[in-house]
């Protein structure tokens, strides 16, 4: 390097470096996937000159904090005690992070047979199930003296050729150093905005576009994309086959399909008497598990109000939550579909103009609103609603423009809230603008309304107003359950003296429950949520222990309200015309199908299980398979991912 580039000499090296142990890694996975790879000359070549190109990639994301400290960190200082405490220890960590990713991504290939994917990703997510898996399956202490030997090794090994030395006696201009930033920089701004990953599937040859990819720069594809394939990680049959076997599942005396092939559009009316135009306000409750409520077995009296609700509401006790995420309680409620591998439907790209409750809500002249305590820029909220027919109410933070909604967006100001925490207000707040709202809608016009309401006081820090419950504010959960609890009873004492409370009927469920944890890779006692329909002119308790899903919910208030309607929904009305009793819950990588007395997993890799399951003493006990069950959960699943991502579930023009 010359004289006048000295003080990026241990960036070269380490640039080096770096490439030549990408370039050598590919070679082992060449040797490794030797029966499988194409090992033709040019198809070598193309893959290792790929890898290289996305190594370039990584290497201008890894540099930038280092140029720019070389930019900015004055000359006159070069060399002195916080340049080599910095450069040193920087030095050190950097190699550590590089050391583990590469001995991570050799892990993963033995297990994937592929680069970092979302799967990758989703360990992030459940590192205690991970942290379980690696210390079990490899000898972890000796993982980790190795990355700390061979880190110690590398900075050693630079320190005798004196590269350090040279970085930190190199008299390198200031036009230079820009010189160099700039340079990093417009690779960085190539490769974040332009490059994808996908570019390095340019092979037919799996092995050979997965060995062209870079670990690190797939983990953060994966990061910004992640979403599983489902065609490519799960168990499959014939397409046709599978929308015929869900057809013929989801059919009923009442329903008439608009045509055959790739969809589950049909015509719905299992009216038993004239259709009625009730105002509804659902209320979506953060992590309310069915465990703390009376009604579902509860004894500590945590939830009063909710219990009193229930004695004059119809309420199911068998009702589980498709997933462990509110957005997956979203996406249940509002698509009325299973989940698919990933992230929620709500946080995905293509999520615009998807055939939903509130295109019903909307064919039946209804205005259609939805409410949060938080800013719904959190988790893509607000974007999913607005560009699917919703009315926003939320507290914003000022973290996107109001005016790029498609509908229109109204903010709780502060001179309506009396408490806040980092979630948002808390559900008194939210609970008193649904009510000044609703005033405002019916004396603006007699359009009736749909509210979907997302509270946030039932998480943690569990901060709450004080003086309003027993339990002191931040003290756990089951303060934070009583406080909610107890903003739902004020806000129905209140709705009660407002002249369109006799003609509207509320819903009360939970997103998820408030752990998803447990011994079971599916610990089904987790996904037990509470669902009340409550309509004040028909005030009488009625108990539905049909098995289901949060799917069902308001396929089953459409039959009570006598609809007939188009759907596209994977829900049941479990009232009128119960179908075989299951249950779809999930999490990112396994999809399983309830029932009575089973569930079946599908897992990633094209694997299942399938097992007895005991709902008293919550066991899942493997047993021999069933390749009728297993028939009808992948066609399922199968046929709702392909709904989503050939946008047949999208509303056409």
């Amino acid at each position: 390097m010359e004289p006048k580039f000295k003080r990026f000499e241990l960036l070269k090296k380490y640039s080096i470096l770096f490439l030549i142990t990408s370039f050598c890694l590919r070679v082992i996975y060449f040797i490794w996937s030797f029966s499988e790879a194409d090992l033709s000359i040019f198809s070598i070549l193309r893959t290792l000159f790929t890898g290289a190109f996305f190594d370039i990639g990584v290497l201008s994301f890894l540099l930038l904090p280092i140029t720019t400290y070389l930019l900015l960190f004055p000359k006159k200082y070069n060399g002195k005690i916080i340049d080599r405490i910095v450069i040193y220890g920087g030095f050190f960590v950097l190699t550590i992070i590089l050391t583990f990713s590469f001995f991570a991504e050799i892990t993963f290939w033995e297990e994937f047979k592929r680069r970092f994917n979302f799967i990758a990703v989703d360990y992030l997510i459940y590192t205690y199930e991970v942290i379980q898996n690696i210390n079990e399956s490899y000898p972890l202490p000796l993982l980790i003296a190795g990355v700390l030997v061979i880190s110690l090794t590398v900075w050693f090994f630079f320190k005798k050729r004196n590269y350090f030395d040279t970085t930190f006696h190199g008299d390198t201009t200031f036009n230079n150093r820009i010189y160099v930033f700039l340079i990093n920089a417009a690779f960085l701004i190539f490769f974040g905005l332009v490059v994808t990953n996908k570019a390095a599937e340019w092979s037919e040859n799996r092995y050979n576009n997965e060995i062209s990819k870079a670990g690190i720069y797939s983990f953060f594809s994966a990061f910004r994309n992640n979403e599983l394939s489902f065609t490519e990680f799960y168990n499959t049959e014939n397409n046709e086959k599978a929308f015929s076997r869900v057809r013929s599942e989801l059919h009923t005396i009442n329903t008439h399909y608009i045509s055959s092939g790739d969809h589950i559009a049909r015509e719905i009316n299992e009216a038993v008497g004239a259709e009625r135009k009730k105002n509804v306000i659902l209320i979506c409750v953060e992590s309310l598990s069915a465990d703390v409520i009376g009604a579902y077995g509860n004894r500590e009296n945590l939830t009063p109000n909710i219990d009193s609700i229930i004695k004059k509401s119809t309420w199911f006790s068998n009702m589980y939550a498709t997933g462990t995420r509110t957005v997956r309680g979203m996406e249940a409620l509002t698509l009325s579909y299973p989940p698919t591998p990933g992230r929620s439907i709500v946080k995905r790209k293509h999520n615009e103009n998807l055939y939903n409750i509130g295109t019903v809500f909307n064919d039946k002249g209804y205005r259609n609103t939805f409410f949060y305590g938080g800013d719904g820029y959190f988790d893509n909220m607000d974007y999913f609603f607005s560009h699917n027919g919703f009315n926003i109410v939320d507290k914003s933070r000022g973290f996107i423009n109001l005016a790029s909604f498609p509908t229109t967006r109204e903010v709780i100001t502060d001179a309506e809230t009396s408490f806040e925490n980092a979630w948002g207000v808390c559900d008194e707040d939210l609970f008193n603008k649904i009510l000044t709202t609703t005033d405002l809608y019916t004396s603006e016009n007699d359009k009736p309304f749909f509210h979907f309401v997302m509270t946030t006081s039932n998480h943690r820090p569990y901060t709450y107003p004080e003086g309003k419950i027993k339990i002191k504010s931040g003290t756990g959960r089951k303060g934070a359950v009583s406080y909610t609890d107890y903003a739902i009873g004020d806000f129905f004492r209140k709705a009660a003296t407002k002249s369109w409370y006799a003609n509207t009927v509320f819903i009360i469920v939970a997103d998820h429950c408030a752990s998803s944890a447990g011994k079971w890779e599916l610990d089904i006692a987790n996904y037990h949520i509470p669902a009340i329909i409550f309509d004040p002119e028909k005030a009488n308790s009625i108990e539905v222990n049909t098995l289901c899903s949060q799917i069902d919910l308001v396929p089953t208030l459409f039959g009570l309200l006598n609809w007939k309607y188009e759907s596209k929904f994977y829900g049941n009305d479990v009232i009128n015309n119960p179908r075989t009793e299951r249950a779809f819950v999930g999490n990112y990588r396994k999809l399983g199908y309830l029932t009575p007395t089973n569930l079946m997993v599908l897992r990633d890799q094209k694997s299942h299980q399938f097992y007895r399951w005991s709902k008293d003493e919550n066991q899942l006990e493997p047993i021999a398979d069933n390749k009728e069950v297993l028939s009808k959960t992948i066609a399922f699943y199968q046929t709702a991912d392909y709904l989503f991502h050939h946008h047949n579930f999208e509303l056409k023009e």
